[in-house]
Formats: structure tokens, sequence, C-alpha cells
């Protein structure tokens, strides 16, 4: 009778792990499952004894999420280690108004003379307030540079 028993154990051990499914038929029906989905293309899976280990990048921490459920979803996969990477999200630098630079520019090219008020506007800058004879001048050379569209003088003269 024990050796009956025996016979038996040994006769369903052997049935029960030769049904265990090959880490290679495992890594195969992981990476079917990342092919058929397009979030998770960039997704790879190794595995070892049972452990899927994903590794690459996705678009977003919803794919990598999503990969690892596929991953866990296949039969014989004990657990996963979820290695995968996110593409980093490309923002690109403000861009300034051409009014801003020129602001910032009238702003410099103004600041050594206290009685001129300027404003720019649609590329023209308008001059308004007071200003020395000897210094108008040197000031509208300073606003030429700046290649505004127009420059409104409406400076006094004293």
């Amino acid at each position: 009778m024990t050796k009956i028993l025996i016979a038996v154990f040994l006769s369903v051990s052997v049935l029960f792990f030769s049904c265990k499914p090959k880490d290679s038929e495992i890594q195969t029906k992981i990476t079917e499952k990342f092919a058929s989905t397009p979030e998770v293309s960039g997704a790879n899976a190794s595995v070892a004894d049972g452990v899927a280990t994903l590794t690459g990048e996705v678009k977003d921490d919803a794919a990598k999420t999503m990969a690892e459920a596929d991953a866990k979803e296949v039969k014989g996969v004990k657990s996963v280690v979820n290695s995968l990477t996110t593409t980093p999200v490309v923002v690109a630098p403000p861009v300034m108004s051409p009014d801003a630079n020129l602001t910032q520019g009238v702003t410099d090219a103004t600041k050594d003379f206290p009685g001129v008020t300027a404003m720019v506007n649609n590329g023209e800058i308008t001059l308004t307030g007071t200003i020395k004879k000897a210094d108008l001048p040197k000031l509208m050379q300073s606003l030429q540079s700046l290649n505004p569209t127009k420059i409104n003088n409406q400076l006094t003269i004293k």
C-alpha cells in the first residue's frame, strides 16, 4: 500500500511540475501581448523562474501600469519587476513676443534719460516727456539700433 501511495504521489508530482509553463513560453506570451497593444509597444520582457522583468520605454505612467497588468495576466508569471521608463515630456521654451524683446531694449536705452517715457506697441516706439536737445541724437541712435518698425517722437525739447 505504501508503494502504491508513493507511486501515485510521484505520478501526480511529475504531472504537476511538467504542466508548469516554461520561462521561454511565458516570455513569448508577454511579448505577443505587448505587440498587440500599441501603448506598450516599446516594452520588453525577460522571464526567469516565473519572474517577469519589464524593460524599455513607454509613453507615460498609464502605459507603464498597463504593461505590468498585461504581464501579470500571463499564466505562469509569479511576479513582475517593472523597470520600464517613460518618455520625457518635452516642454517648448516660452516664446517672447517681438514687443517684449523690443520693450526690454527700449527700457535699457531710455534709462539714462529720466524725463523720457517710452511705450512699445506692435513694434512701434512712442516717446513722450522732455529731453535736452544735446541728448536727443544719442537716444534716437540707441532706439534705431533696436530696429523698431517706427519711432513716434512726441518729446518736448528743452
